[in-house]
């Protein structure tokens, strides 16, 4: 049967709900290995799914465990967010944080780092002791405590997207839209918040490469979710360059908390004021001014901050690790990435950062891999910066990787430079 399913989609085919939901059980419960599962994700890639073909397979995964009815458990709104992932992209321990302040849940369950991309997990558990396989009674009394809760998708939730999210990470399967985009809806949906605010990244470090993929993304998961009776806003944010001065995990934790402190990162603060904003919106705190002012004033005024800290004290993390990063850990090995000529920066390509970042330590190239949760790049100096040959663009860092010339030649190829100042496009392109 699942070789017939392959060849009929190899072929062109298109697929019946039923024989989604016979590949999908099966690769969950351990009948179909994953050899033929792979074949049928490379088909899917190659081939396509239409978008009936993308619900079904969006409702069988979904329907492999268990689902939740937040508001009902919870008794206040609560709205979901998710980034389709890019390259220092820490927006989450922002976003969420200023939510809650502003009295709104956001229930968020997070992946780990997919290819050169990283996950929320892997940052938050840089965190000494922070715990994301927390049972659902703790994940619920976080919520109501710091207003927001981080953690990692659990056996009984959406198992069949668990194993096939590993499984593309080895596979190269993962930029294909109708598999992100079931990948994502289906946790979102299982997870049963009011609504969801998807960031959908556009550009060289992001999955859809051009912002006409990006928005079919994102009007196809808006369209999942309207079928399913859920609010659901698109923001498509630019991922051509690193979002933040920071690549790695622990590194990632300290920018975000460093945000929250004050510290303006321009576009890093734009983006998770504007995805704040948004979340507002679809929990109806007013308009979109009254919800971007809300966002602003959450950080100006700590409040923000705090409960991040009280969700990292009720999941067992040390909160003095936000303020002292030397709690975080320190990489063993450092070592100075220097321009080659004078002038303006001109590029930094997020994907070979992200990649020079995945040398590090700080990714996994295969599903097995551990992370280096102190390895990672700090920027100095950003596109449309001045420097002169021989200034510190970057520091590279890591605790397992002694030859660090590997992430600097990867810079080296990719950073280039320019006698004219560069034209940086807005880092939120569009929202729907």
């Amino acid at each position: 049967m699942i070789y017939d399913i392959i060849m009929k989609k190899r072929r062109g085919g298109k697929l019946s709900a039923d024989e989604i939901r016979f590949a999908v059980n099966g690769y969950t419960d351990g009948t179909i290995p994953d050899y033929q599962m792979s074949a049928l994700l490379m088909a899917m890639c190659f081939v396509g799914l239409d978008a009936e073909e993308t619900a079904d397979l969006t409702m069988a995964m979904m329907q492999t465990g268990r689902t939740y009815d937040l508001h009902s458990e919870l008794g206040h709104i609560c709205i979901d967010k998710h980034s389709t992932g890019g390259v220092g992209d820490k927006t989450s321990l922002i976003s969420a944080p200023i939510c809650a302040a502003c009295g709104v849940y956001v229930p968020k369950m997070s992946g780990r780092g997919l290819g050169h991309t990283g996950g929320t997990i892997d940052k938050v558990e840089s965190i000494p002791g922070f715990r994301t396989d927390i049972p659902h009674e703790e994940f619920i009394a976080a919520i109501k405590g710091a207003g927001l809760s981080v953690i990692s998708q659990s056996g009984d939730l959406v198992p069949a997207d668990k194993k096939m999210y590993a499984l593309r990470d080895t596979t190269a399967t993962i930029d294909s839209m109708p598999l992100i985009c079931s990948s994502i809806m289906s946790k979102k949906l299982a997870m049963g918040a009011d609504g969801i605010v998807i960031d959908v990244k556009t550009g060289d470090g992001a999955f859809m490469k051009t912002t006409e993929e990006a928005s079919a993304l994102a009007y196809a998961m808006k369209d999942l979710a309207d079928s399913m009776n859920r609010k659901c806003t698109c923001v498509l944010t630019d991922m051509d360059r690193p979002l933040g001065r920071c690549v790695g995990n622990s590194l990632e934790v300290a920018e975000a908390v460093s945000v929250l402190k004050g510290e303006k990162v321009p576009e890093l603060y734009e983006v998770s004021i504007t995805l704040a904003a948004h979340m507002l919106y679809l929990a109806e705190c007013g308009d979109m001014d009254r919800c971007r002012e809300l966002s602003e004033k959450a950080v100006s005024d700590g409040s923000a901050l705090r409960h991040l800290e009280k969700m990292v004290e009720l999941q067992h993390g040390d909160v003095n690790a936000l303020h002292d990063i030397s709690l975080l850990g320190t990489a063993r090995n450092t070592e100075r990435f220097t321009a080659m000529e004078s002038g303006y920066i001109s590029a930094v390509p997020a994907e070979q950062t992200g990649l020079a970042a995945l040398s590090l330590g700080a990714g996994r190239k295969t599903k097995e891999d551990t992370i280096d949760k102190t390895a990672g790049i700090v920027f100095r100096h950003s596109v449309g910066d001045y420097v002169n040959r021989g200034d510190t663009i970057a520091e590279l860092y890591s605790s397992v990787s002694a030859d660090m010339s590997q992430a600097a030649a990867r810079l080296a190829s990719c950073v280039t430079f320019s006698s004219e100042k560069p034209h940086l496009p807005p880092v939120v392109i569009k929202e729907c």
